[in-house]
């Protein structure tokens, strides 16, 4: 089965599980890892996902993917948080996120750089807004390759 197919039919089953916990699903991924497949679902909530969030998530989902069946091959479950560096993927996160240090990766480069860092001014018109070194720019959302929160220390 292809990993779009996948990825809509675990969105579909765990969506509900995520509903009644009050969770928010930040990404799923089903993706071969040497002779391995992982299915990977991270979850988040507004004070941050706990190991007994994971698990009970872990439980009920595969609970209902045995049910279901939906998977042919042989693959590991994990349940996780995105952690301190979360991807963005949607618009909600970008609005979410907004005025936060973002680190862009980008397919090709941008004014000479693959690579910046900057505060999230948003997302508008297809167009990631940042402001980088006190400039603010403009970057094709297809340019960007991920958008991920940065980690300060």
């Amino acid at each position: 089965m292809g990993k779009n197919k996948v990825e809509q039919i675990v969105i579909e089953l765990v969506h509900p599980i995520l509903e009644s916990e009050k969770f928010e699903l930040v990404d799923i991924e089903f993706k071969k890892e040497g002779p391995h497949r992982y299915l990977r679902v991270y979850i988040d909530k507004p004070e941050g996902i706990t190991l007994d969030d994971c698990q009970i998530v872990s439980e009920h989902l595969s609970e209902k993917l045995d049910e279901y069946d939906p998977i042919e091959e042989n693959y590991f479950l994990e349940v996780s948080s995105p952690g301190l560096d979360r991807p963005l993927k949607t618009e909600e996160d970008y609005i979410k996120f907004k005025g936060r240090d973002v680190e862009v990766k980008l397919y090709e480069p941008f004014n000479g750089k693959k690579h910046l860092e900057g505060e999230l001014i948003g997302l508008e018109n297809n167009n990631l807004n940042l402001k980088v070194d006190g400039n603010s720019i403009e970057i094709p959302i297809d340019k960007v390759a991920i958008t991920k929160l940065a980690i300060k220390f």
